[in-house]
């Protein structure tokens, strides 16, 4: 098996990963909006700035780190910082459990990419600009983290290491096994069973790990032709995975025999390919009935995929169509969050915008401004939603990480359709 990556190829994926002190420059972050494409949002919107506010501050890591990942857990929300830092935070007081004392781990090299919660197991995976994914217990009161493993496994490398055929080419003179990330973990996503964590790297491929044991079950070598910064998982097991090389691709796993032990053999191939974007996507989510894929990019913009009626054919039910866009962001959109049918988009231009939409008619509900940087990271939760409720107005929190370093909590109020 032979695989080919070149460092150096993968540099537009690092544009828009700007320092603090380079801010003020957006050239190297945007590139002109999708024009071909039709706008599902007026040009003028008359619900702009709908009910919202901004609830607190957090300054958890030091002045010369920022966030760069967030993950809810229960009460607790988990951030992830540019200087190797995992902190978790109290959600009820806003405060960094420092009582405790175990607050915060420190574990490999650069930034924590990207948090998932297998949440019935307590357990942490993280993503790490070291080439690794690492695994941590956390205890029932989430405020004491456990090393539990470092992916690939010892035992996983041993395994492999030995047979030829499982070692492909980094570089010219250097080999490694292939369940090895050999650049930057950039994101990560559990199967809805939570029996499978899928990773993506900026060296262009894809794993997929089993979490009973954390063993690599499958890559995807050169997945795409840059560095792939985004994936989701839906329901049904389909993996989108989107690059800086302007591409989603739509992968699904194609279960056959393996005759040499009768087990059954976990090969994903690709299905679709999606392709509208003009510069490199940085962001994907899934509506919260998943038959909407969104994505945000450099251009500007947010694409709106829809789910397209197969009539029950396997390879057609996941076919997705390009339906329009979402426009009003100045500059890069580097991360999405989805909440009922609220899209939720972080920026480079130090704006998040709360969209909502009803059928293909969209509006943006809300800009919300604070930041001084670039929004690197978001997640959304409902806060309140009794119907019966009549002291309380249908309402959602918005976790925003920015490269000014600070964390802002905002409270979105639910307007009557």
């Amino acid at each position: 098996m032979e695989y080919h990556y070149d460092s150096g190829s993968s540099s537009s994926h690092s544009n828009h990963y700007l320092q603090p002190q380079q801010l003020g420059s957006t050239s190297l972050t945007s590139q002109r909006s999708l024009l071909s494409v039709p706008s599902l949002n007026p040009r003028h919107n008359p619900h702009i700035n709908h009910t919202s506010h901004l609830i607190t501050t957090l300054k958890s890591h030091n002045n010369s780190s920022y966030t760069s990942s967030l993950t809810l857990f229960g009460k607790f929300l988990l951030t992830g910082s540019s200087d190797r830092e995992i902190t978790t935070w109290n959600r009820t007081t806003y405060e960094e459990q420092e009582q405790q004392n175990n607050n915060k781990v420190i574990a490999g090299k650069g930034a924590v990419k990207s948090l998932v919660i297998q949440s019935n197991k307590n357990t942490l995976f993280s993503a790490h600009q070291d080439h690794k994914i690492r695994v941590w217990k956390l205890t029932n009161d989430q405020t004491k983290y456990t090393h539990v493993a470092t992916l690939p496994t010892l035992g996983d490398r041993a395994s492999k290491i030995l047979i030829p055929k499982n070692h492909v080419q980094i570089r010219r003179h250097k080999k490694c096994t292939w369940v090895h990330h050999v650049d930057t973990v950039s994101s990560l996503a559990l199967s809805k069973d939570g029996k499978f964590l899928y990773s993506v790297s900026w060296d262009r491929t894809i794993k997929i790990w089993k979490t009973k044991d954390f063993t690599c079950l499958e890559s995807i070598t050169n997945a795409h032709d840059d560095a792939i910064n985004a994936v989701v998982v839906s329901y049904d097991g389909t993996v989108y995975s989107g690059s800086a090389d302007k591409r989603i691709k739509v992968w699904k796993n194609i279960q056959g025999n393996d005759h040499n032990n009768n087990k059954k053999k976990h090969k994903h191939s690709l299905v679709d390919t999606l392709e509208k974007h003009n510069s490199g996507i940085n962001a994907l989510v899934l509506s919260s009935d998943e038959s909407i894929l969104y994505s945000g990019a450099c251009d500007r913009s947010i694409l709106v995929w829809e789910k397209e009626d197969g009539g029950g054919d396997d390879e057609d039910s996941t076919k997705m169509v390009l339906v329009g866009a979402l426009r009003g962001h100045k500059n890069s959109i580097l991360c999405l969050a989805v909440v009922w049918d609220f899209v939720c988009s972080g920026s480079a231009d130090k704006t998040i915008r709360i969209w909502r939409g009803v059928g293909r008619d969209y509006c943006c509900l809300s800009i919300l401004e604070g930041h001084q940087g670039s929004i690197k990271c978001l997640t959304a939760v409902v806060e309140h939603c009794d119907d019966n409720s009549e002291s309380e107005e249908p309402s959602f929190l918005v976790y925003s990480g920015s490269l000014d370093c600070d964390i802002k909590v905002w409270q979105i109020f639910v307007p009557a359709i």
